[in-house]
């Protein structure tokens, strides 16, 4: 910066630093705010303050160019070069009613000499740096800057190290869950509030699990996927019914799957009716759950009944309700089968956690269910086996990698899965996409 820069600003003061809280149009920013690799001769701040600039910045750069509800939090930036000249500014009028107003107002003024980087918030820089660049209509809109200064001196790198560190030791990112009860532009977030407030068996209470509890200062924790065994309501969560919707809603417009844009009203209320719809229908033919429930004195005698838990229904479990969308989802899209004959193959599985194919995801020895990846994806292979599978290979390999990951041999036979296979209108085999992207004739090995 060659000529002086003039920035109305607060003065405020924490600790043992003063800061200014200031604003600076997205323009100044893309010109005058550096990252630290960008500063000559700081290698150890470069060290010590840069951050890698990931995948992330495309998002918020689209969030920037494409969301007319856009809005960044603060930049923290460091003024490289010294301490900024502060002149208050005492604010007059006849009425007196601005008296006091003026406390710790006035105005910042850089010589030329100071150059800024980017104490906190690199992402954003970025994004900023590259979205004026794609629409210059950005320029003029503005963000808020928390300045600090810099002083290139042993104390100095010490105080901002000490600050960065402290900045990113306590930031605290939203829980995935939490970002499920306030985006406002994630589709599907918005759908699984909706359902859970209007849907007319999620909305009673204590269906899907929300809050998980307090913690020790008395706020609440929203609650993750799990579901406690001893719960007398809970069929869901909150986030696995966000990752059940997310998954049903294969064939949905792409502007209800976008994360950062949200979608009209025209398009959530026919989404809605979609969703709804299908959640009703896994509700009936997944082991008539809903009656089941309904029926009973506690979710938990459905879920984990005493002392023969491995008669719970095996739809009580989210990693079930996860893996029987997604399963249902690719043998769709995958054109295999249509919605209402997914749903009739489901009807026909044995709902007991200890009849396959749930024995992929649940031990008998331990009572216990099996978590993680691979007993996730086993599951999803062997449904989609009982479901529609696409060849006689991908049957064999279903089987082979429940055998290996279970020591012993998967229950229903090749040749019971095989019956599932669906046949081209003439009655030939079909080929079908597999999961890993490959063609498979039905005709292949048993």
């Amino acid at each position: 910066m060659g000529n002086k820069t003039l920035i109305p600003a607060f003065k405020a003061k924490v600790g043992d630093w003063n800061y200014y809280i200031c604003h600076m149009s997205y323009g100044q920013v893309a010109r005058e705010v550096n990252f630290a690799h960008e500063l000559a001769g700081n290698k150890e701040l470069n060290q010590l303050i840069q951050r890698g600039l990931s995948d992330r910045t495309k998002d918020i750069t689209e969030y920037l160019i494409n969301s007319p509800h856009r809005f960044l939090g603060a930049l923290i930036i460091a003024a490289w070069g010294g301490e900024p000249h502060y002149t208050p500014v005492e604010i007059t009028d006849s009425d007196s009613l601005t008296e006091g107003l003026d406390k710790g107002f006035g105005v910042l003024t850089f010589d030329g000499n100071q150059q800024y980087f980017a104490l906190d918030g690199q992402h954003r820089l970025k994004a900023i740096k590259e979205a004026v660049m794609k629409n210059q209509d950005l320029l003029t809109e503005d963000i808020c800057v928390i300045m600090v200064s810099h002083f290139d001196t042993q104390e100095g790198r010490q105080r901002t190290r000490r600050l960065f560190t402290n900045i990113n030791r306590n930031a605290k990112v939203t829980s995935g869950a939490e970002n499920i009860v306030l985006d406002e532009d994630d589709g599907i977030a918005i759908l699984t509030r909706r359902l859970i407030q209007e849907h007319e068996f999620l909305r009673q209470e204590g269906k899907v699990r929300v809050i998980l509890g307090q913690d020790s200062e008395g706020k609440l924790k929203i609650a993750g996927k799990s579901i406690p065994k001893a719960d007398r309501s809970a069929i869901t969560s909150i986030m696995t019914l966000y990752n059940v919707l997310r998954s049903l809603a294969f064939d949905q417009p792409k502007e209800i799957r976008d994360e950062k844009a949200r979608p009209s009203n025209d398009l959530l209320d026919a989404s809605y009716e979609v969703l709804a719809t299908r959640v009703d229908d896994l509700l009936s033919n997944c082991g008539a759950i809903k009656d089941r429930l309904l029926k009973s004195d506690s979710a938990r005698d459905v879920r984990a009944p005493k002392d023969n838990e491995g008669a719970g229904h095996p739809f009580m479990r989210p990693i079930v309700q996860e893996a029987l969308a997604k399963a249902v989802a690719q043998c769709i899209q995958q054109e295999l089968i249509d919605w209402s004959g997914a749903m009739k193959q489901l009807s026909k599985l044995d709902w007991k956690l200890t009849a396959a194919p749930w024995t992929a995801i649940w031990s008998s020895e331990g009572s216990k269910i099996l978590s993680g990846t691979d007993f996730s994806k086993v599951l999803v292979d062997l449904l989609i086996c009982n479901i529609a599978p696409p060849s006689k290979q991908f049957v064999k390999e279903a089987r082979r990698n429940y055998k290996n990951l279970r020591e012993r041999d998967y229950p229903q036979s090749a040749e019971l899965l095989h019956e599932n296979i669906p046949s081209a209108p003439d009655g030939s085999p079909t080929s079908a996409v597999t999961e890993d992207g490959h063609s498979d004739e039905t005709s292949g090995t048993s």
